[in-house]
């Protein structure tokens, strides 16, 4: 079939043609954003889950419907071994910018802007975007990184409600900032709810931020609303898959359908992909079981060769082997102890090994004791790499 008229999207963080099964967190994450902007009381957000269910896709609608109703977002990648003053300023200050570039007064927006510009020329290596603005003395300038934070966050917020809108922090990868940090940004959305500013945070991460969150500050599930993001159910992933096709004009039939949900086993990142080559490979509209075989093969070949590729060419060899003895007792959770047992060591022994794998984002504890990873299916893929220790 026309491959110009494929509608799937398997990229990361694309917005999929059907973004199924997640309406009614949209309708929470809407009212919860509002709320905010009317300065009425409401907790922020954070979405958890494993790769590839869709939270950079979430993260992405969200932001988007809050930036139609006039909401200020800022977008925020937290990336690894970075710090949070340096992978906050830029696109605060962006968002600053374009508050002052707005008709109404400006007197908070530009001490906003000096409060970031003293920040950053404390917490900063760089200092070229700093000299825009003078720093007020004794604005965000302490060398303390929570009193700073809430300083700059409450001048933002005091800016945001001076324009008349909401300051929206949208923060993916958020696993990846360093507890210290967190646990000054936790702080500082604190001062912001004391002082009742508009300000709130949409963070995005792996299920082991939950634990990160609650052991940086104590008050953290007071003060975040939790959603866990998984796979889709059954209806959810057919919609995912059926309802793009047949706004262009095509059809799949059923057993083709019933291939794709259980191959992928519902996430969508895999219904994106496999959906893809399914098009590609059909000759003709209905799409049938066997364009579906088809489809799985080239799939899996594609997902082994980049999907997963990336995350185990950052593996050490013990670390190899010790998500191969993962995979060994299937998908999982599995408990740290059985791990140990295949690779004839004790659990204790270990424990550096599978702190380490967590850090990295390849594992996660979703109970104590159980190991299990943060990327689905990867279990099969060990297999496939390292079929010898079968």
């Amino acid at each position: 079939m026309d491959p110009l008229r494929n509608p799937f999207t398997p990229g990361a963080g694309s917005q999929p043609p059907e973004l199924a099964g997640r309406d009614e967190l949209l309708d929470r994450a809407s009212i919860a954003i509002d709320r905010v902007a009317a300065r009425r009381h409401s907790r922020n957000l954070v979405l958890h889950g494993v790769r590839g269910v869709g939270k950079t896709v979430l993260l992405g609608r969200i932001r988007a419907d809050a930036e139609g109703r006039g909401i200020e977002t800022v977008r925020i990648e937290a990336p690894e071994d970075r710090p949070l003053a340096a992978t906050l300023a830029g696109p605060l200050r962006a968002a600053l910018l374009r508050l002052d570039r707005m008709a109404a007064g400006k007197m908070a927006v530009r001490r906003a802007l000096r409060a970031l510009a003293g920040f950053m020329h404390i917490r900063v290596s760089c200092h070229d975007l700093a000299l825009e603005f003078t720093p007020e003395s004794g604005l965000a300038d302490s060398g303390d990184l929570e009193v700073d934070l809430a300083d700059l966050l409450c001048a933002a917020g005091e800016a945001a409600r001076e324009r008349g809108t909401a300051l929206l922090l949208c923060m993916d990868e958020l696993q990846y900032v360093r507890e210290p940090e967190l646990a000054a940004l936790i702080a500082a959305l604190h001062a912001t709810a004391q002082a009742n500013l508009p300000v709130a945070l949409l963070g995005a991460g792996l299920p082991t931020l939950l634990g990160r969150m609650g052991r940086a500050r104590s008050y953290a599930e007071r003060l975040f609303e939790f959603h866990e993001i998984g796979r889709l159910d059954e209806g959810a992933a057919r919609n995912a898959i059926t309802l793009p096709i047949e706004r262009e004009g095509e059809a799949i039939e059923r057993d083709a359908v019933d291939l794709l949900v259980e191959a992928t086993e519902g996430y969508p990142y895999y219904l994106q992909q496999f959906g893809k080559y399914a098009w590609d490979l059909a000759f003709c509209s209905p799409i049938n079981r066997q364009d579906m075989e088809n489809a799985r093969v080239m799939a899996v070949a594609e997902l082994d060769a980049s999907f997963f590729r990336v995350r185990f060419d950052r593996l050490t060899p013990a670390e190899k082997s010790y998500l191969r003895s993962m995979a060994t007792g299937g998908s999982g959770p599995h408990r740290s102890q059985d791990i140990a047992a295949r690779l004839g060591k004790l659990a204790p022994q270990l424990a550096p090994l599978r702190n380490n794998l967590i850090r990295k984002g390849m594992i996660y504890s979703p109970g104590h004791g159980d190991t299990a990873f943060t990327v689905p299916m990867f279990d099969s893929f060990m297999r496939r790499m390292l079929p010898e220790s079968a």
